[in-house]
């Protein structure tokens, strides 16, 4: 798996603003000193989490970033893919022969590729709330995936 440190120091941060007891906003610089992140980099990385509307900035005194929505509503796969980051587990783009064994699918492809959607449907199971919550994130994981392919699919009318 490959996943650079864009998309660990988005999750990384997002849980710390999370975790925090009050609901006001968490600067940079708090963050940046609690996870040892530079805040160079956070401001980079926050312009993205903004743009993606999984945090609002407050400006001014007491000013920092606040989470968007509530941690339950934000999966964790949305963090990391709003940081530009895909996560990947194959020599070529996701299911493409260009980059593989020359110009074929290497004889692993299928097996990296597979296990390549199921750490992203991993990630779309498990919220920021698990994570904060510190939950089995593999129970968690599983029930929500058994939920949705159980739940009736809504018809929509014409």
């Amino acid at each position: 798996m490959k996943m650079s440190t864009k998309g660990r120091y988005a999750v990384m941060a997002m849980i710390d603003i999370a975790s925090q007891p009050h609901e006001g906003p968490v600067s940079l610089a708090e963050i940046a000193g609690r996870q040892d992140i530079s805040q160079e980099y956070l401001e980079q990385l926050f312009g993205k989490l903004r743009r993606a509307r999984l945090v609002e900035s407050a400006r001014g005194p007491g000013g920092g970033y606040r989470l968007a929505r509530p941690a339950g509503d934000i999966p964790m796969s949305e963090i990391i893919l709003a940081v530009d980051e895909a996560l990947r587990v194959t020599r070529c783009g996701g299911d493409a022969v260009d980059g593989c064994v020359k110009g074929l699918r290497c004889n692993a492809h299928d097996l990296w590729s597979s296990l390549g959607r199921q750490m992203m449907y991993f990630l779309e199971s498990i919220t920021l709330e698990d994570v904060v919550a510190k939950r089995n994130l593999a129970l968690t994981a599983a029930i929500k995936q058994a939920t949705d392919r159980h739940m009736p699919v809504e018809r929509q009318s014409a």
